[in-house]
């Protein structure tokens, strides 16, 4: 008696069928955020178990946490009675034999569980998020002498670590070494194409065009070209509205008793032969956050003779709370970059500040995601009020955020060799108090459109630098 398997898989959309499709050696697909790209892996990691004996199919993402929300526990439900599942092995097998195996790996370290292993088709989700070399090695583990037709699936969007190696195999087509150009496919798929997202959750798309526009171009549209220049072009400092605070993040020192209402906070950046930073933050009511203060400088600076070890730092920090007007006899909560609670060197930068009764929690240490907070505050309302702002006696934010750019190596993160030490300090305190995308109509639009270099209102705001 021959035992009949049946599994409902929803009608794929056209790129979809496309990629289901698709035989070449190495196939990317994506482009864009939302282009039902892990829907496409489990798919066809299913309809390739079942129609071919025996094969072992990889599926790779950076940490088993995205494997089990994008496909493990998915994978529980659609093959229950099909296939079982191996907790310890992190395995689905497959009654014909066929299994479908997952890996991660965020680091060096995690590519020891490919050593000497042999897969026949592997799926690298979201690769640029991975590192080239990573990439690299656990494809070459794609081998084996069973006959099957070895094939390589990258689910890829613009930006992470590895958007150049991407962009190079799949957009440009410009190839190294032995890499043959009939063996490279790349199906564009945006979110416009998921139908299935654009009915359950209408937002998302309205989310997306409210980035700003070099992440709108990427994450939206699927451009690969736009990684260059300003990081932050969505920071304005516009001194006609300093006073009201609208279509600017720059305004004047709010009334003593206005931050004295608010709950404050202290985020920290150490340097050493760097700048170190640190800054004081309002939140109000509506959780608006205000940068009120901050302090800024060298660990050593030889020309003028100040030498701001890390005791005079924490000292100086706790002088500027018990004198500073906003913050004298406040209860301050401390957010820090977590290196420096490391001891391995000897005495902890943390345990200066301590010796100075300042103290911090570690602060939460994801760069994208940062990143996203401070856009996410950055951004207008349809009135054009933004979550963030900037009293303008803060000069070194002032500065150095508008200096920041993208990296050349991992361009969705900032360049780390300019001034970014109070970017990175915001950021740990912006991941204290996450926020969700804003969604402004999109035909409002502010009274100047500030990227526009030549009408007058940025010129007046150009000659003040």
């Amino acid at each position: 008696m021959v035992r009949v398997i049946a599994i409902n898989i929803p009608e794929p959309n056209e790129k979809q069928k496309l990629f289901l499709a698709a035989k070449t050696k190495h196939v990317g697909f994506g482009g864009a955020r939302g282009g039902g790209k892990s829907w496409g892996i489990r798919t066809k990691a299913t309809m390739l178990s079942l129609n071919y004996k025996g094969i072992k199919v990889l599926i790779v993402r950076r940490t088993y946490k995205e494997l089990w929300n994008n496909h493990i526990e998915p994978l529980k439900a659609s093959l229950k009675g099909i296939a079982t599942y191996n907790k310890t092995d992190k395995v689905f097998t497959f009654l014909n034999g066929s299994m479908i195996i997952f890996g991660y790996c965020n680091n060096d370290g995690d590519l020891d569980q490919y050593q000497g292993a042999e897969y026949d088709v592997i799926f690298l989700d979201e690769a640029t998020q991975l590192d080239e070399s990573w990439i690299k090695k656990i494809t070459a583990c794609c081998r084996g002498v069973n006959g099957f037709p070895k094939r390589i699936y990258y689910t890829c969007n613009p930006g992470g670590r590895s958007h150049g190696y991407i962009k190079r195999l799949f957009v440009d087509r410009k190839y190294e070494g032995n890499e043959k150009p009939e063996e490279y496919t790349f199906i564009q798929s945006l979110v416009t194409d998921n139908k299935a997202l654009m009915e359950a959750d209408p937002d998302y798309v309205a989310t997306l065009e409210n980035l700003p526009p070099k992440l709108r171009e990427a994450w939206l549209y699927g451009s690969w070209d736009i990684f260059e220049g300003q990081f932050f072009e969505d920071f304005i400092d516009n001194p006609e509205h300093y006073d009201d605070r609208r279509w600017t993040h720059v305004i004047n020192p709010l009334p003593l008793e206005s931050v004295r209402a608010m709950k404050i906070y202290r985020s920290y950046d150490f340097g050493y032969s760097k700048p170190f930073s640190c800054g004081w933050w309002g939140v109000d009511r509506d959780g608006t956050v205000y940068r009120i203060a901050e302090l800024y400088g060298c660990t050593k600076e030889p020309n003028e003779g100040v030498k701001w070890d890390p005791n005079k730092q924490f000292a100086e920090i706790a002088r500027i709370e018990r004198e500073h007007p906003y913050l004298k006899g406040q209860q301050i909560i401390g957010v820090a970059d977590p290196s420096i609670w490391e001891e391995s060197r000897g005495k902890s930068i943390y345990r200066f500040a301590t010796d100075n009764k300042i103290y911090f929690s570690k602060g939460d240490n994801q760069r994208i995601p940062g990143w996203m907070q401070m856009h996410y505050r950055f951004a207008f309302d349809s009135e054009g009020y933004p979550m963030m702002y900037v009293f303008n006696t803060c000069k070194a934010f002032i500065r150095t955020i508008p200096l920041q750019i993208y990296s050349e190596t991992h361009v969705e993160d900032l360049d780390t060799d300019l001034e970014d030490h109070v970017a990175d300090e915001t950021r740990y305190f912006l991941m204290e108090h996450q926020i969700k995308p804003r969604i402004r109509n999109k035909e409002t639009k502010p009274e100047f459109d500030p990227l526009d270099l030549y009408n007058e209102q940025s010129k007046r705001m150009f000659r003040r630098y």
